[in-house]
């Protein structure tokens, strides 16, 4: 029992004056070395304590429910081992502003001050007891798109936000080149509607300005996307060679289309003849499905037949160290931006598909044809829009660089 009264280091919070309750927890935590312990007592759960102490303190302390009430709250509080280079580093590193001390009409001025005092690539982490959105829009309004801002902690209590200076000359990246980089990025873009394929040469900032989304949730999530357990890895498309790219989409994606073409026409023209008078809308949906089928027909042969065996003797041409000239064209530009007008063309027709129907939302009386060819719809331009990306975005920005050189 004398053991264990040694090594317990108890403060009973309740018998303390009010006002100096947290000054004395502070006072005797920093009295702790590392590795050792603080027990409080207290008759209330004392999480505004947690946030306070985190807030002044740092990560410096692990947190641990001994017992959770209803009558008796213990907490056990450690300060962290850290080793003194270590904690130098930390505190060199961080660069924290709590804005709760700051007078109202003064937080965002010091915090400008703050950003202003920053080189390029250093951080500023600001602490705030509410989220500061309305800041992240005038320092995008007032600064322009030169700074990154990262959520580290939401509420409900505290709100860390880091925001770090872009360094000079550094362009926020595209949604296309993005999504070059990790294709499960292209699942939040897909969420929100922002077209990473035909519309990939637009920032996340630009591109939800146009649409009206909030642009925090969008880079919030795209911070996360690959932590997802969940998702699987993508396939590595950026580092293949043009040649390999080229037949994969053929093999991959235009066997696709021709595979599915025949039944996107016969069900479209059947579900608009059978439910076409309830339903007035899938009247122009059948005429949109006959363009899109027709364009991407003809759009195929010429990948297949003048593009592509370009980009092929482009490769071997490298490879063999000779020029090459192939086509009625000067330049492989030509017809890489007759494809790209086109795969815009197609992208509209299917976006007003979607529009008509609702994001393909069945009505109560939808028959099982009905059901199949939204369906297939909806799977046809999830297959296209990483088609689309994969020619966009990898393939012909590097066939027109591997031309150059």
């Amino acid at each position: 029992a004398e053991l264990f009264a040694e090594k317990e280091n108890i403060l009973n919070v309740t018998l303390i004056e009010p006002r100096l309750k947290h000054p004395t927890i502070f006072n005797r935590f920093d009295e702790l070395k590392p590795g050792e312990s603080l027990i409080l007592l207290n008759d209330h759960d004392p999480k505004p304590l947690y946030y306070q102490l985190r807030n002044t303190m740092g990560n410096i302390f692990t947190w641990e429910y001994l017992e959770q009430g209803p009558e008796l709250f213990r907490i056990k509080i450690t300060k962290n081992k850290v080793e003194e280079k270590e904690k130098e580093t930390v505190l060199e590193k961080e660069n924290i502003l709590n804005v709760t001390l700051i007078e109202p009409k003064l937080k965002h001025p010091t915090i400008f001050v703050r950003f202003d005092e920053l080189k390029s690539g250093e951080s500023l982490t600001i602490h705030n007891d509410h989220d500061p959105k309305p800041l992240y829009y005038q320092l995008l309004g007032e600064r322009g798109n030169i700074f990154i801002w990262e959520y580290l902690e939401q509420g409900p209590i505290l709100w860390r936000v880091k925001m770090t200076k872009r360094i000079a000359g550094e362009n926020d990246e595209t949604l296309g080149e993005i999504a070059v980089k990790d294709l499960r990025k292209a699942e939040v873009f897909k969420k929100y509607g922002l077209d990473f394929c035909c519309g990939g040469k637009k920032t996340v900032k630009e591109a939800c300005a146009e649409k009206g989304i909030d642009v925090t949730k969008v880079e919030q999530e795209l911070q996360t996307a690959d932590k997802n357990i969940s998702s699987a890895r993508p396939l590595p498309y950026n580092e293949w060679s043009l040649d390999f790219l080229a037949d994969y989409i053929v093999n991959t994606h235009h066997s696709y289309i021709k595979k599915t073409i025949p039944d996107l026409r016969s069900y479209a023209t059947k579900v608009a003849s059978v439910h076409g008078v309830q339903h007035p809308e899938l009247l122009p949906i059948r005429q949109l499905v006959e363009e899109v089928c027709d364009e991407l027909s003809t759009h195929m042969i010429k990948e297949e037949t003048v593009l592509f065996p370009y980009v092929k003797q482009l490769v071997a041409s490298k490879n063999n160290g000779n020029a090459t000239q192939y086509g009625n064209f000067n330049t492989i530009k030509t017809p890489i931006n007759m494809m790209e007008m086109e795969h815009e063309s197609v992208g509209k027709s299917l976006e007003q598909i979607r529009t008509l129907s609702n994001n393909y939302s069945l009505p109560e009386d939808a028959c099982a044809s009905y059901s199949y060819l939204f369906k297939t719809l909806d799977e046809f331009e999830n297959d296209l829009h990483i088609h689309v990306h994969l020619e966009n975005n990898i393939l012909f920005p590097k066939a027109l660089e591997l031309e150059k050189k």
